[in-house]
């Protein structure tokens, strides 16, 4: 049955350091992994990159915020949409609104690339 979601968690040491860099602009604070695949069966490969690099953000300015990854050296997944971290939602906004806010506003680069480390999972 499909319904899982593969991709990668965020570790938990990578992810305190950017809260210093990118504090969460909403109050429900997400940042917990990065989507490969949605709706993909249980024994869906795992991806095999184990880094990636924070190279940008995006905020809708109306409760959406993400941060966009880099894995393999792009940022573009294989679906055509953008490698991303949901960062922080406001209110009666959802995590799946990124890609969305990502496609239709864009993202800005950030100063520089912030290295984290990706731990392979399936999620749901």
């Amino acid at each position: 049955m499909a319904g899982h979601v593969a991709g990668w968690l965020l570790h938990p040491e990578d992810r305190n350091g950017l809260m210093a860099v990118f504090p969460p602009a909403y109050p429900e604070v997400v940042a917990h992994h990065v989507t490969l695949k949605s709706g993909v069966p249980q024994d869906f490969p795992l991806p095999t990159e184990t880094e990636g690099f924070v190279v940008g953000m995006a905020n809708d300015g109306a409760g959406v915020q993400a941060l966009v990854v880099e894995i393999g050296g792009r940022t573009r997944r294989p679906d055509g949409s953008t490698y991303h971290i949901t960062w922080s939602l406001g209110p009666g906004r959802r995590a799946v609104e990124s890609n969305d806010v990502i496609r239709e506003r864009g993202w800005t680069a950030a100063g520089e690339r912030h290295r984290v480390r990706l731990e392979p999972e399936m999620f749901g």
